[in-house]
């Protein structure tokens, strides 16, 4: 009677314990981009302040998707989810008091709007560093292992809430909306006004390396590029498709569609 007991209930634990399981990134679309600023170079955008999506402006795959990995592994090309939607994480002691607050601020949204809490690191493994280097606005996919860099430069990436919500989203594992397998109903890229140089980061993800967490394109979104992104002779990058009354590429806070990504991709099982 005690073995037929244990049978019975084995399936049900079985399926709570996949549930649970992590989701895993494929990052291979992004190749050596991943590990390797262009043309060798990091880029201060210290000089442009004003700009108003300044992660759009640097040398990593896609603008801001980097992760400076010393020695290559065997999973170099995958990430995952945070468990339990728990980021540990910590702040240089480089930025100012208001600098601080505004990051802190951040977190505060994330709580507000979701299951996702960051913690002060203690000796978790796995961590985020938001550090402030001159080298721009960047942050690697999801949870990498180890000690993984968010960059905020000082100033001009500090400028706009969005921005920052937005490295964040990539740390949690969110890539960028205009690169979605289903943008050609929603979006036209026009090549010939790409930077030559710049034409990477307009790849589309790959369907099967990707997900949309079941939530339609957002033009909306803090995860979408502006459309003027990139280009090379003033002439915008990406055209809407259908019509849409906000801000494309805005940075002033979440979507309504950025918060369901998040508690459905990270919240679900908790």
């Amino acid at each position: 009677m005690k073995q037929l007991f244990i049978l019975v209930l084995f399936p049900i634990f079985s399926k709570t314990f996949a549930q649970l399981e992590e989701y895993e990134f494929d990052l291979s679309h992004l190749d050596e981009d991943l590990y390797n600023p262009r043309n060798g170079n990091h880029t201060d955008l210290g000089h442009l302040f004003g700009y108003s999506n300044p992660e759009e402006l640097g040398n990593f795959a896609e603008g801001d998707i980097y992760q400076p990995l010393l020695v290559k592994n065997a999973v170099k090309f995958k990430s995952r989810t945070w468990k339990k939607a728990v980021v540990p994480y910590e702040i240089s002691d480089d930025f100012s008091y208001n600098e601080v607050l505004k990051i802190r601020n951040a977190f505060k949204l994330f709580r507000q709007k979701s299951c996702v809490r960051f913690v002060p690191r203690v000796n978790q493994p796995d961590f985020i560093s938001i550090q402030n280097a001159p080298n721009g606005c960047w942050s690697a996919i999801g949870r990498t292992g180890g000690k993984q860099i968010l960059n905020l430069q000082s100033g001009v990436c500090l400028r706009q809430t969005g921005t920052i919500l937005h490295e964040i989203m990539h740390a949690l594992g969110f890539f960028h909306e205009h690169n979605r397998y289903d943008r050609e109903r929603f979006v036209k890229i026009n090549a010939q006004n790409i930077r030559p140089d710049a034409t990477k980061n307009f790849r589309k993800d790959r369907q099967k390396e990707s997900t949309t967490n079941g939530v339609g394109y957002d033009l909306g979104s803090v995860m979408h590029y502006s459309l003027m992104a990139f280009s090379r002779n003033g002439k915008p990058t990406i055209e809407p498709k259908v019509k849409f009354s906000g801000a494309i590429g805005q940075r002033v806070g979440f979507s309504s569609k950025d918060v369901q990504k998040i508690n459905s991709l990270l919240c679900k099982d908790y």
